[in-house]
């Protein structure tokens, strides 16, 4: 029983100490989503913990790039070539944003010029009243070559819908200016064809860098933490860290 009682409250105490030392470890797995960790026991007693990084999600690449292209690329660890589709975008959204001040500037300023000269009046005219007015010198003209051509639907109200430019001048830079808008806001159709074309190069550049990713993972290296007591047969029970990688 002398013999008994003390290896018996040795062990208890071992078993006490490795989960002390352990737990924090293996509690960094909540923290660190990629990486994984692995608990192996040995006969000496001591607790070995692996660690080895995780692979990369594909889907998530594609998902980060579609948010912000280069943020896939980012994800994959290579961002040196995800900045440029990064960048791409940045130029490619000031581009839109500009596109669109310039094109509404323009829209307020025809509208605001056929009100001064040709004594309109622009509350609840459709885009369609503004591109006639420019083709047309006054609502009569316009009205007399719908009813020769018996569109009597197209024509309007001259209450309503009355317009008069005073000279040809007049209309031609009216209608220059409402040109210049309205190309503008079809250009912007490309600009947004060209966000989208970015936002899937950098997804297929992304997926194309994690699957690089996952292999050369492969091959890299992986180290691992042992801890736990070592038994000394004339010294004290001693706590045991020990480091080392494997290829």
């Amino acid at each position: 029983m002398k013999i008994i009682l003390p290896v018996a409250m040795l062990f208890c105490s071992s078993i006490i100490a490795q989960e002390t030392v352990s737990n924090p470890i293996l509690n960094l797995e909540q923290n660190l989503n990629s990486t994984k960790y692995t608990q192996h026991s040995t006969r000496d007693g001591i607790t070995s913990i692996s660690e080895t990084q995780g692979k990369k999600s594909a889907g998530l690449a594609i998902l980060y790039s579609l948010l912000l292209p280069g943020m896939g690329e980012l994800y994959a660890d290579s961002y040196s070539g995800g900045k440029y589709f990064t960048i791409a975008d940045g130029i490619l959204w000031g581009t839109y944003i500009g596109m669109s001040v310039y094109a509404n500037n323009q829209e307020d300023n025809y509208k605001s010029y056929a009100t001064a000269n040709a004594k309109i009046n622009p509350d609840g005219k459709d885009a369609d009243y503004f591109a006639t007015i420019g083709e047309y010198s006054n609502i009569d003209n316009y009205n007399d070559q719908k009813a020769l051509e018996r569109n009597f639907d197209q024509m309007y109200d001259k209450d309503n819908f009355f317009w008069k430019w005073q000279t040809t001048k007049e209309r031609r830079t009216y209608r220059d200016m409402w040109s210049s808008s309205e190309q503008t806001f079809n250009d912007l159709r490309f600009v947004v064809g060209a966000l989208i074309v970015n936002r899937i190069a950098s997804a297929i550049n992304a997926v194309r860098l994690v699957a690089a990713y996952n292999s050369r993972l492969e091959e890299e290296l992986s180290w691992n933490v042992s801890m736990g007591l070592r038994n000394h047969p004339n010294l004290p029970t001693s706590l045991e860290l020990t480091f080392y990688t494997s290829f």
